[in-house]
């Protein structure tokens, strides 16, 4: 009595040891010790009673009982980091209208410095240089341009106060628009290609030299390069601009613009130098060119999310999806695998400790049959959220199988019986089916029925009644299973619509903050620079050059106070960004740090956002750089870092970290709330 209790006690402790490690230890960790647990059984019984055969069968049944434990564990370990994902979100959705508020002040802020400046610059310089030198034909000229670039400055800040977005992708024919633009300018450009991040970061550098030039080298010979190198910078855009030197326009600069550029060219992985060449000033510039099919990099990957179809604001998607792919037996489908060794592990056990007929180990040839048959059906379960129909189909299609190997004498005879100790395969697949939305209503009479035929030989009576008595009383349970699940999954449906609602409320809320933030600004720059510049179109069409001089310089300066408003109204430590993917570049901003996304930005589930935040938070620090790359079976984030620092987190996530020769890599699957 005391040995049986002792044994029961033994194992009590052992299941809560392994639980208590699935639940706080890495998958892997908690798979050692359930391997760990089913030897050590195995090899005591072996060794007390000196059968391989009974150390096979409760080793076998110790395997399946540690793979129901440790599935249970992981699942609570996910279960537990989906609530405090969805709650950390939740609690961060008053953040994140204000994060696209920020984001938006941030673009405009950028599209003022790059484009609007770059114009008026231009109608200043030579407006006084035209000025200094009396020369009429100068001045005529000087007068014409600045009536078509006041026209083009005007045109642009009214499209920067419409809130119209500017259409078509950037290519590198826009650098060849920019340089036309300065005659003056030795321009040759021998790169063919750059995806259009690429190319629309390769537009920002060369304006905002050729404006500093105009600026800090009047009238000097500049030069500008756009190639690939393929020797020394492989696979690299090279943009290289030079100044031969001259005298300053003083006044006109806003002295943030290369700082500017430097964490664009940063954040997508490249390189950009300034300074003194000779008696001038050279920018050059390195931006790395990913494959076209790696998606949108760069300034386009990294603007705002907009309500625009191209990079929704949407965090969450409409409607679930099982993912293509998921992290395999450490993530979402560990269940699935461990009720696949249940499933292998109870008849198998079960038969090799039978001491009764029918025993059906017996044979090698028949007991590695019968193996075969079990194992088919149990992997059903594998992929029973996948395709719940076709899953019980392939069931109900190896246990026919069975029972044709049984009547031919291939197994021994009434193995089939064994149906009884894994029927609830049959079970779980036909509540999987209601769960998953599929009605399939005379499943429960199928499997009922065909769950009857291996028990009528053991049965007194005429056959067929025995079947009909027998399917009857096993419809009860298919019944419930089947109903059981139409319910389960009618309350999963009934909160995935109320949570899209709460989505969409969000997502308006949203829209409205950043278009808010948009009219806001939009206001000054009609009553500022939009004003001066179409003050610069009047003046030049009466011919008064001197007074398009002083407006142009008053149009800069406008434009000046307002990027200093802006910048200073979208300061990092004002607020704590929220724990989504697109407070991530915030985050970095605040580290000193750089992030670069590729692929295509789309909604993702909150346990994904929040997960990727957390990593970012673990990986970002002073000068590094962490990509964030979208694929179609979730999001990888890769940096410098190490594994063990981050292994825990990934692993509760239901994610993957690989080491690579740079850092790590660490990939999140887009799994939906079960």
């Amino acid at each position: 009595m005391s040995l049986t209790l002792g044994c029961c006690l033994a194992a009590l402790v052992t299941v809560a040891a392994l639980y208590a490690l699935a639940l706080y230890g890495t998958a892997g960790t908690a798979a050692a010790g359930a391997v760990a647990v089913t030897l050590a059984v195995a090899i005591t019984i072996g060794v007390v009673n000196g059968s391989l055969r009974d150390a096979a069968g409760f080793g076998t049944l110790t395997a399946g009982a540690a793979a129901v434990v440790w599935s249970l564990g992981r699942s609570h370990r996910r279960r537990r980091t989906g609530r405090a994902s969805l709650a950390a979100y939740r609690a961060a959705s008053a953040a994140i209208p204000r994060l696209a508020a920020t984001a938006e002040r941030d673009r405009l802020a950028a599209e003022l410095h790059d484009v609007a400046a770059h114009r008026l610059t231009g109608i200043a310089v030579a407006s006084a240089a035209a000025l200094r030198l009396a020369d009429p034909v100068m001045t005529a000229e000087a007068t014409a341009h600045a009536a078509e670039a006041g026209r083009l400055a005007v045109t642009e800040l009214d499209r920067l106060a419409r809130i119209d977005r500017r259409g078509g992708e950037t290519t590198l024919a826009d650098v060849d628009t920019l340089a036309g633009d300065h005659p003056g300018a030795d321009y040759r450009r021998t790169a063919v290609f750059a995806p259009p991040g690429t190319a629309a970061l390769a537009v920002r550098i060369v304006r905002e030299s050729l404006t500093n030039a105009m600026r800090y080298a009047t009238g000097a010979a500049v030069h500008v390069r756009v190639e690939e190198n393929v020797e020394e910078n492989a696979g690299h855009l090279v943009v290289t601009v030079t100044d031969e030197g001259g005298p300053a326009a003083g006044g006109l600069g806003t002295g943030t613009g290369l700082a500017s550029l430097g964490r664009a060219v940063r954040a997508v992985g490249g390189t950009l130098s300034a300074g003194p060449e000779g008696a001038g000033w050279a920018v050059r510039a390195a931006l790395p060119l990913p494959s076209p099919a790696a998606g949108p990099t760069g300034p386009a990957a990294l603007a705002a999310p907009s309500t625009s179809p191209e990079a929704p604001w949407t965090l969450w998607p409409q409607w679930p999806q099982w993912p293509r792919r998921t992290a395999g037996w450490r993530g979402a489908a560990a269940l699935d695998w461990a009720l696949v060794v249940l499933a292998v592990a109870l008849p198998a056990g079960f038969g090799l400790l039978a001491t009764e007929a029918p025993r059906p180990f017996v044979s090698p040839a028949s007991g590695t049959l019968l193996l075969v048959l079990l194992v088919l059906h149990a992997l059903t379960l594998r992929g029973r959220r996948l395709a719940p129909k076709l899953s019980l189909a392939v069931a109900q299609g190896t246990l026919l199988a069975w029972l044709a190997c049984d009547a031919a004498g291939l197994t021994v005879p009434h193995s089939a019986q064994l149906v009884l100790v894994c029927w609830w395969v049959e079970l779980t697949l036909l509540y999987t089916v209601g769960a998953y939305g599929s009605r399939g209503w005379p499943a429960p009479l199928v499997v009922a029925g065909l769950a009857a035929f291996p028990l009528v030989p053991g049965m007194t009576g005429p056959p067929l009644a025995v079947w009909a008595t027998l399917s009857v009383g096993m419809a009860v349970p298919t019944g419930l299973a089947w109903g059981s699940g139409l319910l389960v999954g009618g309350r999963r449906r009934r909160r995935w619509r109320a949570e899209a609602l709460d989505r969409e409320r969000l997502d308006r809320r949203t829209a409205e903050a950043a278009g808010a933030e948009r009219n806001r600004i939009a206001a000054g720059l009609r009553r500022t620079a939009g004003a001066r510049a179409r003050a610069v179109v009047e003046a030049s069409e009466q011919g008064r050059l001197d007074l398009v001089l002083t407006e142009s310089r008053a149009g800069l300066t406008a434009l000046r106070e307002l990027l200093d408003e802006l910048r200073g109204g979208s300061d990092p430590a004002d607020d704590t960004p929220p724990p989504v993917v697109a407070g991530i570049a915030a985050l970095a901003v605040r580290r000193g740090a750089f992030v670069e996304h590729e692929g295509r930005r789309r909604p993702l589930p909150a346990t994904v956002e929040v997960a990727a935040y957390r990593l970012a938070e673990a990986l970002l620090a002073d000068g590094v750089t962490v990509t964030v790359t979208y694929r179609d079976d979730g999001l990888v984030l890769s940096g410098p870092g190490e594994a063990r620092k981050v292994r825990a987190m990934v692993d509760a996530a239901g994610g993957t970290v690989t080491e690579t020769k740079d850092g790590i890599r660490v990939w999140l699957p887009e799994v939906f709330p079960a």
